[in-house]
């Protein structure tokens, strides 16, 4: 039975690329840090203490494995500190492939992001090889992985296979922080949604996605990147699909940009004084200025991804706000 060492099961996306490896037969390894525990129940997986921050906590912890899973991120769109966001995400990056170097485990699925990538200014989904460079990183998590990915990409030169897989809005259960997508769905479901922004994204079901890191490695080209993408739909449509099954009101008023934007710069000032997280994320406002599209046709075509009806994912995840509590106004 082939080992896979998992960073960042106790996520959203890395819980399904753990449970994803459990189901093809994998004995499972994964990573969390003291004192910290699986919100979500999670079978068949030995866990290993350690931060991806300290090196040393590392190389014993990915002994024996035959294969790593590295989805850990740190996915906030705001910081108290923003160099935790980098010391994760960046410094994080190159500790866990220097631990898995050393310890011969030379196949990597790297977990990056579509925020990593290109966009095209038309709003024509964007593919792998949409130009990119680090002045298009809107905030510090974007910035953070597209310098990761940079990082990662040495890695390939010193002997480590490693497939780059960047997932685009998954949504679906599980999603127990929640990340900002789900928090958006929770948000509607609690109907603190009056109104939205004319943007766009790219959905997918988290499964899909999980099944997509599975995929690349076993199908995959080292160094090259997929996209675990579906379907792409505006803010509006979102709504009108998430108002079709749960039979609450999408809404209806679209709020223009730049107001939008000045008041989120407000409360970025505010909470810069305050500490606390803004009412709205600046970053994400900035982001919504460009509808992020993608064409995942590359990794359907190489990979086999699975294609789940995004309603179906967005009913899922209706179904597991609601039955856990998210919900309180229903």
């Amino acid at each position: 039975m082939p080992t896979a060492f998992v960073t960042g099961a106790t996520g959203f996306i890395g819980h399904h690329v753990a449970a994803a490896l459990v189901r093809r037969g994998w004995s499972v390894k994964a990573l969390r840090r003291s004192g910290s525990a699986h919100p979500v129940p999670l079978d068949g997986i030995e866990w290993k203490t350690g931060d991806l921050r300290n090196s040393d906590q590392l190389a014993g912890a990915i002994e024996g494995c035959d294969a790593l899973f590295h989805v850990a991120a740190d996915y906030r769109l705001w910081a108290r500190d923003p160099s935790e966001i980098y010391q994760t995400n960046v410094n994080g990056t190159v500790n866990i492939l220097n631990a898995a170097l050393s310890a011969g485990v030379d196949r990597v699925v790297y977990t990056s992001s579509v925020g990593a990538l290109g966009l095209n200014a038309d709003a024509s989904p964007a593919d792998e090889k949409t130009p990119v460079c680090v002045g298009d990183m809107v905030g510090h998590y974007k910035r953070s992985k597209f310098l990761a990915e940079r990082e990662a990409e040495k890695f390939l030169d010193r002997g480590l296979k490693i497939y780059f897989v960047h997932p685009s809005t998954p949504v679906g259960p599980c999603d127990h922080k929640p990340t900002p997508t789900g928090k958006i769905i929770v948000d509607f479901l609690n109907r603190k949604m009056p109104a939205y922004i004319d943007t766009g994204l790219n959905l997918v079901d988290v499964r899909d996605v999980a099944e997509g890191h599975c995929l690349a490695l076993e199908r995959g080209r080292p160094g090259e990147k997929y996209i675990l993408g579906n379907l792409n739909l505006s803010l509006s449509q979102i709504f009108a699909l998430l108002e079709k099954i749960s039979k609450l009101p999408a809404p209806r008023i679209r709020l223009p940009y730049r107001p939008i934007l000045f008041l989120a710069g407000i409360f970025y000032l505010v909470s810069t004084i305050t500490r606390r997280e803004p009412l709205i994320p600046f970053e994400g406002v900035r982001m919504a200025k460009k509808k992020m599209f993608f064409d995942p046709s590359k990794a359907v075509r190489e990979l086999g991804m699975p294609q789940t009806p995004i309603e179906t994912a967005l009913a899922d995840a209706v179904a597991w706000f609601c039955e856990n509590g998210y919900v309180v106004n229903r």
